[in-house]
């Protein structure tokens, strides 16, 4: 069982002053996993503070020199891939030949785009008599979730480290272990102390008390829509900058001209991916009226082609949830959908064959005959839960895709790109994939109403932790 006692806080591995723990378990089976320190405001402040100190320096430091660091980060990931990819399997659940490609890959990926972005990045530009410069934004918290832990991580250190900022992380208590993985990397390095530093613990406790802090000059949060709105209150005595990244309730709509056989199959996937814990994931599944029984059919076909298990085998495809808690809300939703008359067409609550009954899995399910304004159509599940929602003509269902309270994600499947595109416009969200486009860590990543504020990843991502500053010269003047 790893024991990871102390805060990477200043450059050193520090005792906390917080003397409780939080034990971190195995979804696979629930038991115990490991032990982390349970900080405090004290142990908060202090990183702040190390942040604080550390943040003029950094901040003149030149952005080839950052990308040095940021390029030796990105090597340390890749060179303990395999040891990653393993550890957040066994604290989070996904399957293990996912997570060396997705939950290693992609941050690795993300810290050597910024280190390679920051070698031209227009920091200054003339305007006129005007002289614009972009300056790091200051000391940043970082607040990060546990479904996609060290991309969500990378996303926010490797851009705010490219901008010039200082930063504290805290990760969720879920799966933070491999947040002391990067830490060690990041020491390994040899990133100036202070630049980087790591405390864990609760929300109400720490988390609270970085964004209070008046020393953090922005906010970056990843997590509920709730905690979100908790992050943006307390962040608005201080007047600080915040972005939230929260949660989705997407739609993926099949235009009737589309090839149903692969459409539903790539909605079912993109639902079902990291057992559904991806805020991005495609749960409201939207199909004309005449084509709902080849398209409940289909989805069924591809949901019982997924094998539940151990993460850790080769063979399993679906892992468990990450958390008791999670399994809990996940199996509510599914009674609530068939209390409010959904079609449960596979899956259901109960505890599927062939598991270790201790740990937190859920069979992949499929609803049919979904009413668009039932709960687990407009609430967010983060379980392998699909809606299957029909609709009358191309406006009905962008009035359907639009009718939650988010706007992350959404997919449009047709038989043209161009004729999926101009139903894509249509869609307020942050993200539409066409015909199954796939993620890029180039592009924006943000949504509209309440799935956030700000973008994440691409240039996009490090102007988010840039502030402009306007330095006005005397005109020249003539003869």
């Amino acid at each position: 069982m790893r024991q990871d006692r102390q805060f990477y806080i200043d450059g050193r591995w520090v005792t906390p002053k917080g003397n409780g723990s939080i034990d971190v378990f195995s979804p696979a089976d629930g038991t115990r996993l490991a032990t982390i320190p349970e900080g405090n405001a004290a142990d908060a402040a202090d990183a702040v503070q190390a942040a604080r100190r550390a943040f003029e320096g950094w901040a003149a430091t030149a952005p080839s020199l950052r990308a040095e660091y940021l390029k030796k980060i990105q090597e340390g990931l890749k060179a303990r891939t395999d040891e990653i990819a393993r550890t957040i399997t066994l604290e989070m659940g996904m399957p293990y030949k996912l997570s060396q490609r997705i939950q290693v890959g992609s941050p690795t990926a993300t810290f050597g785009m910024y280190s390679r972005m920051l070698s031209d990045f227009p920091f200054e530009e003339q305007v006129g008599h005007s002289k614009v410069v972009r300056e790091p934004a200051g000391v940043v918290v970082a607040i990060t979730p546990w479904n996609y832990p060290l991309h969500q991580i990378a996303a926010k250190v490797a851009a705010a480290l490219a901008a010039g900022c200082t930063i504290v992380l805290k990760p969720s208590e879920v799966a933070p272990l491999n947040a002391f993985l990067l830490a060690e990397i990041i020491h390994a390095a040899g990133v100036p102390a202070g630049v980087f530093n790591l405390v864990t613990g609760y929300g109400p406790v720490v988390g609270e008390a970085l964004v209070a802090d008046k020393d953090v000059d922005m906010v970056s949060f990843t997590g509920s829509t709730r905690a979100g709105m908790r992050v943006s209150e307390l962040a608005s005595a201080s007047i600080k900058r915040v972005a939230l990244e929260l949660g989705g309730k997407s739609a993926a709509i099949i235009l009737d001209d589309a090839d149903f056989a692969v459409a539903v199959k790539g909605v079912v996937g993109n639902c079902f991916l990291n057992s559904g814990q991806t805020c991005t994931a495609h749960t409201r599944m939207l199909v004309p009226q005449s084509r709902y029984d080849e398209a409940a059919r289909l989805a069924v076909e591809a949901a019982k082609a997924y094998r539940l298990g151990d993460p850790m085998a080769p063979e399993t495809t679906l892992g468990p949830l990450a958390s008791k808690m999670q399994l809990d809300r996940v199996r509510d939703y599914i009674d609530k959908g068939r209390a409010e008359g959904a079609q449960l067409l596979i899956g259901g609550a109960s505890l599927p064959e062939g598991v270790n009954p201790d740990g937190y899995y859920v069979q992949p399910t499929v609803f049919g005959r979904v009413k668009w304004d039932a709960t687990i159509a407009q609430e967010e599940i983060f379980g392998p839960v699909l809606s299957i929602i029909t609709y009358k003509d191309e406006d009905d269902a962008v009035r359907i895709a639009n009718s939650t309270v988010y706007g992350l994600a959404g997919g449009v499947w047709s038989a043209t790109d161009a004729h999926a595109e101009t139903v894509a416009r249509r869609i307020r969200t942050g993200q539409v994939d066409i015909n199954g486009g796939p993620f890029n860590i180039f592009a924006p990543f943000g949504g509209y109403k309440q799935s956030g504020i700000g973008r994440e990843l691409g240039k996009y991502g490090l102007e988010d932790f840039l502030e402009y500053k306007a330095m006005q010269f005397r005109p020249a003047t003539k003869g």
